[in-house]
């Protein structure tokens, strides 16, 4: 798997770290969840690059960008993605996104459609009840509890990791990323996301209504949709009835089930119906 280059652009205010895979053809920009990274891309960037030009950035707060005191929701991270697009000097690019970064390009796409080509949703972007966001949260929390635990060590950090049943099967890639959140601290190393700005994400993203961004794409849109929970089968990111309900209200909605995956699975492990269905949506070809 290629290494991607990793250069700063300008978000709103605030450098935006962005890994880059070269390639030709309208751009691509990833965006990642509420405390993953880019390298969560790299099996994606793999099957898309050098076909196409895959960009994965660090939110805000989260990899090696900038980690403003406050700023974590829709409004801030729309604007990072409009002001690094200007920066790199791209008029379109095809946005995609995976869980909270599904929202947010959701979101991207209502607001500046004239940037958007395509959207590629991952497991998010849907409106869930109280109880399911509930539900979804008791799924995430292994992850959170991660976030100001201090670890002896890389490989303890790894190990750690290794035992999380939501990351099965290991892979070369789920090491990538998580070595690409660590950072030294006194005592051995810590991740590089501050719990305070994960907790305010949340509580903004808790107050969306995607249902106001569904009538305002006016692109191809395709829903990616993982079939299996992290912890248990209440925990899904895109019920079958929001996902449904996602297709039946953006107007070029399709969606694909991306079956025998979970949350995680989804973008790091090996898929070749995920994509094929990836690859025809922008009309790349193969498999």
């Amino acid at each position: 798997m290629p290494e991607p280059v990793m250069k700063k652009v300008k978000g709103d205010g605030v450098n935006i770290n962005l890994a880059v895979w070269e390639g030709g053809g309208t751009p691509i920009l990833c965006i990642h969840g509420i405390t993953a990274n880019c390298r969560c891309w790299d099996v994606f960037a793999g099957l898309l690059a050098p076909a196409r030009q895959v960009m994965a950035m660090d939110l805000r707060g989260r990899g090696y960008s900038d980690k403003p005191d406050h700023g974590y929701s829709m409004e801030y991270h729309t604007k990072d993605i409009k002001c690094l697009l200007d920066d790199l000097g791209f008029e379109k690019a095809v946005i995609m996104g995976h869980s909270l970064g599904a929202f947010i390009g959701l979101a991207f796409a209502a607001e500046y459609p004239e940037y958007t080509d395509r959207l590629v949703l991952v497991d998010g972007g849907g409106d869930l009840s109280p109880e399911q966001f509930e539900e979804v949260f008791k799924g995430i929390k292994p992850a959170l509890d991660r976030l100001g635990q201090i670890f002896d060590s890389e490989e303890a950090y790894m190990e750690k990791m290794k035992a999380a049943p939501y990351l099965h099967p290991w892979s070369e890639a789920i090491e990538t990323y998580c070595r690409h959140e660590l950072e030294p601290a006194e005592g051995g190393v810590r991740t590089n996301i501050d719990a305070a700005h994960i907790a305010e994400e949340a509580a903004n993203v808790r107050l969306l209504q995607c249902a106001d961004y569904y009538g305002k794409v006016k692109c191809p849109v395709l829903i990616l949709r993982a079939t299996e929970g992290l912890l248990s089968d209440k925990d899904l990111l895109l019920p079958e009835d929001v996902a449904d309900r996602m297709t039946r209200q953006i107007p070029e909605a399709e969606l694909f089930e991306a079956e025998g995956v979970n949350h995680y699975g989804i973008v790091f492990q090996p898929h070749p119906a995920r994509n094929a269905a990836l690859k025809r949506f922008l009309e790349l070809g193969g498999s």
